[in-house]
């Protein structure tokens, strides 16, 4: 019997990782799949042939230098090309990556080739004219987040809650107790932990105001603790020159998970470390600040008002989103001591947050996605 043809295009680690477990559990109920990609090891441990292995460049570089965008443009050639002429898949799966994806994307429909895109660009939150580029190629959308299927589907898309894949690959709460005296800090005393990005850009506007924000509240509250997240993506050389070298809260790396579950209160800098928190239930306030000609261009082009993940998913106010002018110490400070204070505010955003991992769960999005594809195969 002739085998289906399957293509995925991922463009980085995480999309690597989301493409396999697809590919793990679709070759559970079906032998009868040839499958190719652009990948990494993650693929590349299920069997799969790597046209382009991420951890040899092209695909995780980051940024728009020439060099950059020639690779890119010089991969997008080859890849049709083959496409086309040689592998002739049955359906090319897109994950994420939304730059290379959708310019790729007209081409192969150009070349008559059916296209599913799961993890979609997020449309809502910027550039939202590209659902027309999605309208025109894509044959059908797998959506992470219940509101992205309204949207796409008002425009006449074909569109499917899948569910999101952090639900299952996000680690169980830990235990705060093993976690304390892992890191040395007070049993007796409240954990606020800060996260204040992971791109040099964030720690620009935001870890001054952080650390203001924590002296703040240790002058009002003695029995709180602090702790710095630094993210992997951070060299010590770029973290510490925006941390200062005065700064004596403990600064941790590789724990977020740990973290994000066993603190009493978080303050996040904006981004999806807000929906990793709210899968933990732990109460948080997430803040942004940057140019005010940026600012203003972002709120010209996107689709929803809010910003914080948990919020958007909601429908409603539940995470203090604090932007730019509010994006001060002292609203911080008052902020993050009616959560640690006001047990009835407290418990109403736990609870809140609580539902958010209650619509999220429903589905298994690894799983649905194969499901998905076996159908269309």
């Amino acid at each position: 019997m002739k085998k289906k043809k399957l293509f995925i295009v991922t463009g980085e680690l995480s999309g690597d990782k989301h493409a396999s477990l697809v590919v793990k559990n679709l070759l559970q109920n079906r032998n009868d799949i040839e499958i190719e990609a652009i990948g990494g090891r993650n693929l590349k441990e299920l069997g799969v042939k790597l046209f382009v292995d991420h951890e040899k460049g092209h695909m995780s570089a980051m940024g728009l230098t020439p060099k950059i965008l020639l690779d890119h443009l010089t991969l997008g050639k080859r890849l049709v090309s083959y496409l086309k002429n040689e592998y002739k898949p049955d359906l090319v799966l897109l994950i994420d990556y939304g730059g290379f994806n959708l310019n790729i994307s007209k081409f192969l429909k150009k070349a008559g080739i059916k296209i599913f895109y799961y993890i979609p660009p997020q449309i809502w939150a910027s550039r939202k004219w590209r659902i027309k580029t999605v309208k025109k190629n894509i044959s059908k959308v797998m959506t992470i987040f219940p509101f992205e299927k309204d949207i796409y589907e008002k425009e006449g898309i074909d569109a499917q809650f899948v569910g999101h894949p952090l639900i299952t690959q996000i680690p169980p709460k830990a235990e705060r107790k093993k976690v304390f005296e892992k890191y040395g800090l007070d049993c007796d005393k409240k954990l606020i932990s800060i996260f204040p990005g992971s791109r040099t850009f964030e720690l620009h506007y935001l870890m001054k105001t952080f650390l203001e924000a924590a002296k703040l509240i240790s002058e009002k509250e003695p029995d709180v603790q602090f702790v710095i997240a630094q993210a992997d993506s951070l060299s010590d050389k770029i973290f510490y020159k925006f941390l200062g070298n005065n700064c004596k809260i403990k600064v941790i790396k590789n724990a977020n998970y740990e973290l994000l579950s066993v603190s009493d209160a978080l303050m996040l800098a904006s981004g999806t470390v807000a929906l990793e928190a709210a899968l933990y239930n732990t109460p948080m306030i997430i803040s942004y600040k940057g140019p005010w000609f940026a600012y203003l261009v972002y709120r010209l082009v996107r689709c929803i008002d809010r910003v914080c993940l948990p919020n958007i998913i909601l429908n409603k106010d539940v995470v203090p989103e604090l932007l730019m002018a509010d994006s001060n110490p002292k609203t911080i400070c008052q902020e993050l001591i009616k959560i640690l204070e006001n047990d009835e505010y407290r418990q109403n955003m736990i609870d809140n947050l609580s539902l958010v991992k209650e619509m999220l769960s429903k589905h298994e999005a690894a799983k649905e996605v194969a499901n998905i594809i076996s159908a269309e195969l």
